[in-house]
Parts: structure tokens; C-alpha cells; sequence
């Protein structure tokens, strides 16, 4: 009898071949589209702004499972999202930190209440269309590496995982390219071949996240301030620290003869700090709620790693120290490292492998 699989479908390419293969690979698949948001939000001024789980996404998706013979459902996620996802996304705003919500997307939702869909449905194993390789050793520890495709890996957003979530998880695309995926979509002739990908939050009309934030949360939570300079100097009003982050340039409402970054968010004064950008400067951070693939980790004390502080900017080398509390302090091997944000993800790496990672509580000041 085959292993049965779910497979987490958007209606995309690459959780559709993702699909595919598996099933060509013998696998007994059954595809579930999560339902997370409704198919229509509103963008404000009356009119309606498609974002994710559409109607057509649903379709393409089960286009998919018609074409390659398995079933499909939809399971309406909508509940746990919002409360596991949206809120947190709406409240780290508030408190003038910047969320990272396809983070919290993975370890709240995909991997924790689709595998409980999954068990219901007697699954030995979930998939998804991210890139990023699972390998076990032969001690039967599971390893979590960055994808062969290094344009399109997304391992920074699986930090989080568990040696029983990786246990039970495929990655099908891991060793692929993104242009061996959609040749490989052709092949199959697969309708969603030539998809575009999705770029924005996917559940924030039209990418403005300030106005989603102000409508979510009562008027007495948007902290109005000051915008200063490192002096404290008053430069300018503004009507809500959730329309900041650090590393900010456009937008400050501040007239001045040189670019200025936002530096500094006090969410109790409600006060942001800007100044030039080598006032960005870092010489590490503090990160909170850290996690560890493997908790054997924790016992090798400090150690050299590589750790990346958003998920577009490149990995460095750094020091990592765990400390008490799920806490750790990293320290990069070169002082100067701009714009270390709080409330983004810090995933740290040792070569192609995962070590863990964790949400940045502050920035060490250079």
C-alpha cells in the first residue's frame, strides 16, 4: 500500500508539481487548498481587491488534481489564520516591530494544523512546494538545507521546524530550479505552467499594510509621535508608528538635505529615530523565541555560523550564544551590519544546513 501524502495546493506551479511528482513517484496523494482569507478584501474607498485564495486559485489547484488523477478538498483555515497569523502580523506593528507573517504562516498553520487535517485523513507525510531539502542521517536525525536553486530557496522561512514536523514532511522541489519546475509543469501540461508568482502579503489589498493595520485595531492602539533625529531634535509629526520600520527611507514626512533611514522605534513615546545610514550600523542583535532543528545543538555552546536577517539580504558570518529564556545573542564578525530590524526572523546557518533561528527582540548598537 502507498504512503498517503497531502499536499498543501495555492493553486501556483510550484505546489502543483510539486503534487505531480509525487504522485508520479507512486505516492498516495490527496490535495488540500487552505482557505485563509476571503477570496475578496476590501481595499478600501468601496472597492474589492482580489488577494489570496481566489476562486481561480482553487480552480487551478484542482485542475491540477483532476489532470494528475488525485483527490482535492478545501479545508477552511480561516479561523486559525486570523488568529495565528493576522493578529500577530497587526500586533508586532502596533508595538513598532516588523513582522515577517510568511514565518508565522509556515510554523502556525502549515505545519501544525494541516498536519492535524492530514492525520484525520490517515497521511504518513505532508508536502509542500517550498524549496528547501530534508535529509536524515544515519543516527536518524533530520537535517533541514537550504535548496539547490539558491535564488529561490526558502529555507529562511522553515526555521522553526521540529525533528517530528521534518520526519514527516517532503520537499519535492528541493534539487529543482524554478526553470526546471515550469518545464517540468509543460511537460505534464499542467494549465498553471506559466503562472505568475505572487509577490505581496498575501492577504494585505494592494501591499498597504499601514492602512490593514489601522483598520484591524481600535484607534486608541495607533500610536501617534514625533519623528527626531539622534539629538532628539523634532523634525516632524506623524499618525502611527505602524507605518515605520527600521531601515525606512521613503516616506518619513521629513524634509531634509541628506537621505534619512529610520533608526529607532519607541513604541511607548511613540517616537521614531532617524538619522544617516551609517547610523544604521549593528554589531549584532538579541533574538527571542529561538528554536533550535535539533535541541542537541544547544549543547555546543558558542559557536560560528552564518545567520541572515531578512530573507532577501545575504547570510554573514557571526557568533552565536544561547542564552536562558529561548533567547540568544549573535554578534556579526564585522561590525557595521546595517539594519537589523526588530520582529524580523534571524535564521541561523552553518554551511547548507539550518541550524534554527528566532524572531530580533534589538539590535546591538556598534
Amino acid at each position: 500500500m502507498s504512503a498517503r501524502v497531502v499536499v498543501a495546493m495555492s493553486g501556483g506551479v510550484d505546489s502543483s508539481v510539486a503534487a505531480a511528482i509525487l504522485r508520479e513517484q507512486g505516492y498516495d496523494v490527496v490535495g488540500i487548498a487552505m482557505r485563509l482569507v476571503s477570496g475578496e478584501s476590501s481595499g478600501g474607498g468601496g472597492e474589492r481587491r482580489q488577494t489570496c485564495c481566489s476562486y481561480e486559485d482553487f480552480e487551478d489547484a484542482r485542475r491540477v488534481a483532476e489532470r494528475m488523477d488525485f483527490p482535492f478538498y478545501v479545508a477552511d483555515l480561516r479561523a486559525e489564520f486570523s488568529a495565528g497569523v493576522i493578529d500577530n502580523f497587526v500586533d508586532e506593528y502596533v508595538a513598532g516591530r516588523t513582522p515577517n507573517p510568511c514565518v508565522m504562516c509556515n510554523r502556525e498553520i502549515k505545519f501544525a494544523r494541516l498536519w492535524r487535517r492530514a492525520r484525520a485523513l490517515g497521511a504518513d507525510f505532508v508536502a509542500t512546494g517550498h524549496y528547501a531539502r530534508v535529509e536524515r542521517d544515519a543516527a536518524g536525525r533530520f537535517h533541514l538545507l537550504r535548496a539547490a536553486d539558491a535564488a529561490k530557496d526558502q529555507s529562511y522561512f522553515l526555521f522553526a521546524m521540529t525533528q517530528a514536523e521534518l520526519a514527516r514532511t517532503l520537499f519535492p522541489l528541493g534539487e529543482m530550479t524554478k526553470g526546471e519546475v515550469r518545464e517540468c509543469a509543460r511537460a505534464l501540461g499542467l494549465a498553471n505552467a506559466d503562472k505568475p508568482e505572487s509577490q505581496e502579503i498575501c492577504f494585505v489589498p494592494e501591499g498597504d499594510y499601514a492602512r490593514f493595520v489601522a483598520d484591524r485595531v481600535h484607534p486608541d492602539r495607533i500610536r501617534a509621535g514625533q519623528v527626531v533625529n539622534g539629538d532628539g531634535r523634532v523634525l516632524a509629526e506623524h499618525n502611527g508608528i505602524h507605518r515605520f520600520t527600521v531601515g525606512q527611507r521613503r516616506g518619513l514626512g521629513v524634509a531634509a538635505g541628506e537621505p534619512l533611514y529610520v533608526r529607532e522605534i519607541d513604541a511607548d513615546l511613540g517616537r521614531v529615530v532617524v538619522g544617516r545610514r551609517d547610523e544604521l550600523a549593528s554589531r549584532g542583535l538579541i533574538a527571542r523565541q529561538v528554536s533550535l532543528v535539533d535541541d542537541r545543538l544547544a549543547e555546543r555552546g558558542e559557536r560560528e555560523i552564518e545567520v541572515k536577517i531578512r530573507y532577501r539580504h545575504p547570510a554573514v558570518p557571526a557568533t552565536l550564544k544561547l542564552l536562558t529564556g529561548e533567547r540568544a545573542e549573535v554578534r556579526f564578525a564585522t561590525d557595521g551590519y546595517p539594519a537589523v530590524t526588530p520582529g524580523q526572523a534571524c535564521v541561523f546557518y552553518e554551511r547548507d544546513e539550518v541550524l534554527g533561528g528566532g524572531f530580533i527582540e534589538q539590535a546591538l548598537e556598534a
